[in-house]
């Protein structure tokens, strides 16, 4: 346990180190709302730290809390130890338990740190907030000043969204398909055509996971046909993310003429908004780009050249969501794999776990990859057993 002690108080003050800007001590405890001796006692090593201090402290440092343990383990342990909580918390959607509702300001600001914390991949934090969030929202709505409230619905949805992202993560499918046909029930009292689509967009999942493509495109090519015309931003981003979807899913298909027209459709679109987040989803150039790779492995081996021209040329900027970029590097390092460039693809690999830890542990083709290049034993035998080991490789 002191050792366990001591690598954490060194990891948080590597990090407040390199802050930027840099973080002194007083700082970081103000913002982390901790007495300032005890991050100075967990900083040398003289006391332990609870998993709620853990969590503030990281959120304080902006890093994922799984950076400042050495015992990666005990961070999916904890997020699949609260899926319960979560589906108690929408088991009872529509008679929620009596409790304290916040002020719409605040259970606005609440749910948009939740979809920061998604598209960060800080599933552990979602995890953690979520299920009493929903409890929330829930006991809003059903309050009289609630009722018929379309930015409660809205909120809700948005809710729903990101409790969805832990549980498809993390391999809690059938609560995954449960969170979906929520999102589809509460976006009918939101009345925003933008807010349906995003929610066909996030749908897609369910089709992804029973591998049923060809439905799953269908329904993205009904969801366009009801997305309203491109006019304006807003509405421009809705398009463009739905076609990104559906050139995936399309290619997943089988159907390489469709996965083409809809990547045109997207690229088309996408050069006439900047890179931004629109309805909770990433759109615009850059992710356009990103969905090039995509649709290039979702296609088969036979395609990789197309996505080592993206990669060529091009790399996520900084400023896109760890969770978007993380997931251009494991979908690049497939294609690595499959084009015989086993050492690009462990680099890609790690950088992948770099960018969003808790997003590439539990990818399964991180699994799949990590396995094949250990048994080909085609990268440092150590380095990549550790790599293996710490995503739970076969």
């Amino acid at each position: 346990m002191p050792n366990r002690i001591g690598s954490v108080g060194r990891r948080i003050a590597y990090y407040r180190s390199v802050a930027r800007p840099k973080m002194t001590q007083q700082q970081l405890a103000d913002a982390a709302c901790v007495a300032l001796g005890t991050i100075r006692k967990i900083e040398r090593g003289e006391r332990g730290v609870t998993d709620d201090t853990l969590d503030t402290i990281a959120a304080a440092l902006g890093v994922d809390p799984s950076r400042l343990i050495a015992d990666r383990e005990h961070v999916a342990s904890r997020i699949r130890d609260a899926l319960p909580n979560l589906s108690a918390a929408i088991a009872s959607y529509d008679v929620p338990d009596d409790g304290p509702v916040r002020p719409l300001p605040e259970l606005r600001a609440a749910v948009a740190q939740a979809t920061a914390w998604r598209l960060a991949a800080q599933y552990l934090q979602i995890a953690r907030t979520v299920p009493n969030l929903l409890a929330e929202l829930a006991r809003a709505a059903q309050a009289p000043e609630g009722a018929g409230n379309p930015e409660l619905a809205e909120l809700l949805v948005t809710a729903y969204r990101c409790a969805d992202s832990v549980a498809y993560k993390y391999g809690a499918r059938d609560l995954s398909a449960r969170l979906i046909e929520l999102m589809r029930w509460a976006v009918l009292g939101a009345d925003d055509p933008l807010l349906s689509a995003a929610v066909s967009y996030v749908r897609t999942e369910t089709f992804f996971a029973a591998r049923a493509h060809a439905p799953g495109l269908r329904a993205l090519e009904q969801a366009l046909d009801a997305c309203p015309a491109p006019v304006g931003r807003p509405a421009i981003a809705a398009r463009g993310a739905l076609h990104m979807r559906a050139a995936v899913i399309a290619g997943r298909a089988g159907r390489d003429d469709a996965a083409d027209e809809h990547l045109a459709e997207a690229r088309a679109l996408g050069d006439h908004v900047p890179e931004g987040i629109y309805q909770g989803t990433a759109f615009g150039p850059d992710s356009v780009r990103i969905h090039e790779v995509s649709v290039a492995v979702s296609l088969g081996d036979g395609h990789v050249q197309r996505a080592f021209d993206v990669a060529r040329e091009w790399a996520p900027p900084r400023d896109l969501p760890a969770e978007r970029r993380s997931g251009f590097y494991i979908e690049l390092a497939r294609a690595q794999l499959w084009g015989g460039l086993m050492d690009d693809a462990f680099e890609s690999l790690k950088v992948a776990r770099r960018i969003a830890p808790q997003h590439t542990r539990e990818h399964p083709w991180v699994r799949e990859d990590a396995a094949t290049l250990r048994r080909l034993k085609r990268a440092d035998a150590e380095t990549l057993s550790n790599f293996a080991e710490w995503c739970h490789a076969d």
